[in-house]
């Protein structure tokens, strides 16, 4: 029985929407290739299997840090002995070093509460502009009169960590001290030195413990010097670039 000319219409309906289907998944994967491609030439780390194996030599073991936070940890609870301190810690960098040295802080002094603040510095490139932005929801009430401790992983410039100060100075603080993991004073563009301090590190692109490249890198126990061809598609001078990681530029 011949088609109707109904069914035929049909028919051919289908079919250019079946062909239709078939350029648009074809042009689509050919768009997607060159991107693939983009990212494998961009960084030569991305076939490692760990990000263990983009460290270039481990700075500061997992045992080194552990030991330096006790000592910390107890320096602090002495110089706050009846201050009723309240530590707040500097995101996102800082999460594992902050979590670690307020349980080292022994004895803890009573009335010793936490909380948490986001500064970040903007720039073009890879230079801080020095334009800081601060992100929280404390109130003025909880800092006015009280001792502070700002906890870091690392103060570099200085530019981010004294506007931090400035705002809780202004907010009526009692006191504001710095404990930081890592001071890397040799990229300091203001006069600038933290109360407390884990280790000076030398001008190399560090991670781990916290401090990220591009978010990654965080969960290593330890803190390590990245390998330059990790980011050397970026035109670095192999020293962190300002305004990388959550902090800005500290």
């Amino acid at each position: 029985m011949a088609p109707t000319p109904l069914t035929s219409a049909r028919a051919r309906t289908l079919t250019f929407a079946s062909t239709r289907r078939t350029m648009v998944s074809v042009a689509m994967n050919l768009q997607a290739a060159p991107a693939k491609t983009a990212v494998k030439e961009a960084c030569s780390c991305s076939g490692r299997q760990t990000y263990h194996d983009d460290m270039a030599k481990t700075l500061y073991t997992e045992a080194d840090i552990s030991k330096r936070v006790v000592e910390l940890g107890r320096q602090i609870a002495q110089d706050y002995e009846g201050k009723a301190p309240l530590v707040l810690g500097v995101l996102k960098g800082s999460f594992m070093f902050f979590s670690d040295l307020v349980r080292a802080v022994e004895p803890c002094p009573r009335g010793l509460t936490m909380d948490f603040i986001r500064a970040s510095s903007y720039g073009s490139g890879t230079e801080s502009s020095g334009d800081v932005k601060l992100k929280t929801d404390l109130k003025r009430e909880k800092v006015e009169g009280r001792h502070v401790l700002l906890v870091e992983d690392i103060v570099d410039t200085a530019l981010t960590i004294t506007t931090v100060i400035r705002h809780l100075q202004e907010c009526g603080a009692a006191s504001v001290a710095v404990a930081t993991l890592l001071d890397k004073h040799e990229r300091r563009r203001l006069p600038y030195r933290p109360e407390y301090v884990g280790f000076v590190c030398p001008n190399e692109f560090v991670v781990g413990y916290g401090l990220d490249f591009d978010e990654e890198y965080r969960s290593l126990p330890y803190i390590g010097v990245l390998k330059p061809e990790c980011y050397a598609h970026l035109g670095l001078d192999g020293a962190e670039p300002d305004g990388s990681g959550d902090s800005g530029d500290e």
